[in-house]
């Protein structure tokens, strides 16, 4: 696979204005977002934004920022903008997309969401880890992957949903939004309309699943902590400042 890992940035966050900029531990948070990308060393790595500041920042880092238009409706817009710009001659495969709003990500969990993809007929991979909280199980915040099992510690997605699923005994799933596409799968998913489901969900990844698209899931241990509130940033800060 030739591989490029994009993380779109927006400045726009309606509940934490402003995050990619956020200060932990000396540097801002796209930054260390960047850096975990880059420590999973599966190919280059660029932040997608639409804001001059969060472009300025990254490159004083010492990694690369492509401009994007402000528009954009979606991440998945955005990294397909940047994959435009930044290939277009086709060299690039698969696409990565990592939020930009994950800087406790683990680059192992990044190199293991390209696993699905050993298959042929995946589309698109993704990644989840096994919930163990209860209070997480009918958290409507918490994405729940529900998928038939392929072999251990690998689903086939059959819906997200943000409800308590499936019913009865057994593990539930937290989806991890982090996705690898083959280019031509990204490519195609952004030219498909909203989704009947993805509206009523508010969860992207159903359009693909409505469109007939393979989503393929790497089961791994930990759950990144991804930062919507002033909460939550207090939190990465305690955790990237050790």
């Amino acid at each position: 696979m030739n591989v490029l890992i994009l993380i779109p940035a927006r400045m726009a966050s309606t509940r934490l204005p402003g995050k990619p900029l956020a200060d932990i531990a000396g540097r801002p948070m796209i930054v260390h977002v960047a850096e975990r990308a880059a420590e999973s060393s599966l190919g280059r790595v660029v932040v997608a934004t639409d804001t001059i500041a969060v472009a300025d920042a990254v490159r004083a880092h010492g990694f690369e920022a492509v401009m994007t238009r402000p528009d954009h409706q979606s991440g998945s817009d955005r990294i397909f903008e940047a994959l435009q710009a930044l290939d277009p001659g086709g060299k690039a495969d698969t696409v990565v997309n990592v939020q930009g709003d994950l800087p406790t990500m683990e680059p192992a969990s990044i190199r293991a969401a390209l696993a699905p993809l050993e298959e042929g007929a995946v589309d698109i991979a993704t990644l989840a880890v096994e919930i163990v909280r209860d209070e997480e199980k009918t958290n409507p915040n918490v994405v729940k992957l529900v998928g038939s099992v392929l072999s251990p510690g690998r689903l086939r997605a059959l819906y997200f949903t943000r409800a308590t699923a499936p019913w009865g005994e057994g593990p539930l799933y937290h989806h991890v939004g982090l996705y690898a596409y083959r280019r031509h799968a990204l490519e195609r998913f952004v030219s498909l309309p909203p989704s009947y489901l993805e509206t009523r969900e508010r969860l992207e990844q159903l359009r693909a699943l409505e469109a007939g698209m393979r989503i393929d899931v790497e089961v791994v241990r930990s759950v990144p902590l991804g930062v919507d509130t002033p909460e939550d940033l207090e939190r990465a800060r305690r955790i990237l400042s050790k």
